[in-house]
Formats: structure tokens, sequence, C-alpha cells
């Protein structure tokens, strides 16, 4: 015999097995058995597709089914009478077996994903945003919970969202429902919830986390740039405006601390943009636009009523305006500070 044929044989006893229902199946537990595959405890595992309850108690872990939510017997359903658990952390839409396994295993899921020490505070960060921009959604759709309080009939019907891009993987209403077709459909919406989860985690991770990085250097050094602290300045192009509100409620910077102007390259005309911070991420309302007597003009014009060298352009509305360098924009918010 072999000596790894024993090692090989306890690896497989060592597998475990994740229970849900089965039949209709839905983004919910098509992504929490994804979710559960990134995890240590259960890689790898099997899944049984099944309602009776005496083929679910041979299973390591069961989600979506059961009416059971219990973390130290691994049983994560949400359907049973008196279920109201939510995400916390200000999130108040009650949780789907997503956001339940989301809830106690995404930590672990983000950290080994993103390759970041659990220690580590940007797991945190992460964790709920992801729960923000992806899992509560789901959540919501499954517990029929509208995004609208308003009764009023929408203008058009979306079935693009990945909770439909899952239901339409079921097999149609004439179609066979032998269980290993339809549990052969179910790991391909698995899949597909999981890899619309890690792309998203992807970008947080390596793309809106470092905007996150540069808007907090350039908050915190807003000093040195002008003494009023009025003028933030960033020496590359990222998205900022998220960051920035965010991070101003974090630190509470408000009322006469408060940003006025941000100042950054223009990431394809190789000049320097001016932008006036907005009321809110939303809003087309700023701060403090700039002057009026700036507004729609540009070029040579612009250069000889603000005084300042290349100028290029100031939007009719004064929420962004443009010079073709750093000193140059920089002067111009300084004068609009002023004025």
């Amino acid at each position: 015999m072999s000596n790894t044929e024993p090692a090989a044989k306890k690896q497989k006893m060592d597998v475990k097995t994740i229970g849900t229902h089965n039949g209709t199946f839905h983004c919910d537990e098509a992504l929490a058995v994804f979710l559960l595959r990134r995890t240590a405890t259960y890689k790898d595992a099997n899944v049984k597709r099944s309602r009776d309850p005496a083929v679910l108690d041979t299973c390591d872990i069961v989600v979506d089914v059961g009416a059971i939510y219990d973390e130290s017997k691994q049983r994560f359903d949400h359907h049973q009478r008196g279920f109201t658990e939510v995400f916390g952390h200000g999130f108040s839409t009650k949780l789907s077996s997503a956001g339940l396994i989301y809830k106690h295993f995404g930590k672990e899921i983000v950290a080994s994903t993103a390759r970041l020490d659990h220690s580590d505070g940007k797991v945190e960060i992460l964790w709920l945003k992801m729960y923000k921009e992806f899992i509560e959604a789901i959540d919501a759709i499954d517990n029929g919970i509208s995004l609208y309080t308003s009764q009023e009939e929408p203008k058009y019907r979306n079935r693009t969202d990945l909770s439909s891009r899952v239901g339409w993987l079921n097999p149609r209403w004439n179609e066979s429902t032998e269980f290993q077709k339809v549990d052969g459909l179910f790991a391909k919406a698995s899949q597909l919830t999981g890899e619309e989860f890690l792309g998203r985690l992807d970008y947080y991770a390596n793309a809106w986390l470092p905007a996150r990085d540069l808007v907090l250097d350039g908050l915190s050094s807003r000093q040195n740039v002008d003494a009023s602290g009025k003028i933030i300045i960033f020496e590359q192009f990222a998205p900022w405006k998220e960051h920035l509100f965010e991070l101003e409620a974090d630190q509470g910077i408000s009322g006469d601390e408060l940003p006025f102007y941000v100042i950054y390259p223009d990431e394809t005309g190789g000049s320097w943009r001016i932008q006036a911070v907005p009321v809110s991420p939303e809003s087309f309302d700023s701060r403090k636009a700039l002057p009026e007597m700036w507004r729609g003009v540009r070029d040579d014009e612009l250069t000889k009523i603000t005084g300042v060298d290349g100028c290029i352009f100031v939007h009719a509305s004064g929420f962004i305006g443009g010079n073709r360098t750093k000193e140059g924009a920089l002067n111009l918010a300084k004068l609009a500070l002023e004025m």
C-alpha cells in the first residue's frame, strides 16, 4: 500500500458538506454556498440540496432551509417566524442566507481574498463596503423589501440585476426539473454570483481603497497647501468625492473646517483641474462655486480676467475649471477663496 494512501483517505473523509434546499434556487443561497467554499473550514465542500430534515442533519452546515438560525449549530436560515437579524453597523435590512453567511464568515473571506492580515483595518472597511454595495441588495430582494417606499408605479422594469439573472437560470416551466439537471444549474448560479462577488471585491481592494488612501493623504495635508485648509491637491487623479465625504464624517470635519476646492491633474489632457466640492456627493450645488465673473469664459479672455496665466476654462455653472499647470490651478483656487 502506498504511504500516501492513508493521508488521501483522511483528506477525503475531512471534506465537509453544505446543505441547502432543493427545487427552485435563488441568488442568496447560491452566493452563500460560494462564500462558504472560500473559507478554510468549508473549502471544496460538497453540496446536498434537500428539504428532508434527516438529510440536512447529516450536513456540516445548512443554509437557507431548516427554519433555524443558530451559529453554534452551523444553521443559517432566515425564513422562520420571528427572524429579524440584520447586519448591524447602521444597516437595517433583514438578512437572507447570503447576508447571514457574509456576516459570520465575511471578514475571513475578505482577508484571504485581498491577501490582508485579519487584524488589518482595511479588512473591516472592505467588509462593510461589500455589504453596502453588493450583499445588502441581495438580502432585500430575497426578503421582498422594496427599494422605494412610494407606491407609485415604476417607469421601467429592471430584470438585469444579479438576483434576476440567477432566477433566469432555473428550468423553464415546461422543461425537465430532474434533480441532477437542477443541481447542475444551481452550481452554475453559484459560480455566477461568486465571480461577481470576487470581481467587485477586487475592485474595492485594488482600486477603491487605494483612492481612499490618496484622498486621506490630501485631506490630512491640506494646510500645507493653503493655511485656510480650504484647498486639497491630489498629485494624481482618482475618484475622490465619496471618500472625501466619508473621511470628513469619520474625522469630524465640519463647518468652517470643510474644504472648498480640489485640484488634480486631468488624466487625459495633460492639464490641471480645479473643482468645487459639492454640498453632497450627488449634488450639483457647490460649497463655494468658482466666481460668477469667471463662468463660461475661456483661454486668453479668462487669463485676462483672473490675472492667472494658462487658464483654459471655467464651466458655466462654476463647479469646475482648468489651467495648464498645477500652479495656475492653485492660484485660481486661492483667488476664488477671496471672492
